[in-house]
C-alpha cells in the first residue's frame, strides 16, 4: 500500500507554501464583479496530496474558510480532489487532467447551479504564470458554454 510519488506528485509541490490571494467574481447573470482578499496555506501530505487551507472574503460579505485537496491517481491517471467551504454544504468532488505543458490543471466538478435548480457542471483551473503567481479561474457550463464567473490571483510569501 505504500506509494512513492511520481513526477506528477512532485508538479502538485509547487502548490505548496503561503499564498495572498486577490479575486474578483460575478455571482450571477447581470451582477456587477466584487473583489475580495484571502491567504492560503498549501502544505504537502507524504509528498501525494496537497491540502489548501483559505481564509478571506466572500463575495456579498463575510468571512470563510475552504478546503481543497488534489493528489494524482497513476491507475486512472487523473488527478482527484475535494474542495468544502464554511460557507456551504456541498462538497464538490474533483476530476482533474494536466495538460501537456504542465502549466495547467483543469478540475471538473458538479455543484449547486446558481439558479438553486439542481447541479450544474463546473471547472476551476489553476494555471502557474511563474513558480510565484498562479491563477485559479471557476466556470460553469450554461447554455452549452463554459463562462469564467471568478479569477484570482495567487502570490507566494514563503
Amino acid at each position: 500500500m505504500l506509494a512513492e510519488p511520481q513526477k506528477e506528485h512532485q508538479w502538485l509541490q509547487k502548490l505548496v507554501g503561503e499564498w495572498t490571494s486577490e479575486a474578483e467574481a460575478s455571482m450571477g447573470p447581470g451582477q456587477p464583479p466584487e473583489k475580495f482578499k484571502g491567504t492560503e496555506v498549501v502544505r504537502s501530505l507524504g509528498g501525494l496530496w496537497v491540502v489548501c487551507e483559505g481564509k478571506g472574503e466572500m463575495p456579498g460579505g463575510g468571512l470563510a474558510t475552504t478546503l481543497m485537496t488534489i493528489g494524482y491517481d497513476p491507475r486512472t491517471k487523473r488527478y482527484p480532489g475535494t474542495w468544502i467551504g464554511s460557507m456551504m454544504t456541498h462538497l464538490w468532488v474533483y476530476d482533474g487532467e494536466l495538460d501537456a505543458a504542465e502549466k495547467v490543471l483543469t478540475l471538473a466538478s458538479d455543484g449547486p447551479s446558481f439558479t438553486g435548480d439542481g447541479l450544474a457542471k463546473y471547472r476551476d483551473v489553476i494555471e502557474f504564470i511563474s513558480n510565484d503567481h498562479r491563477t485559479l479561474t471557476s466556470h460553469v457550463l450554461s447554455d452549452g458554454k463554459w463562462n469564467q464567473f471568478m479569477i484570482a490571483h495567487y502570490r507566494r510569501t514563503k
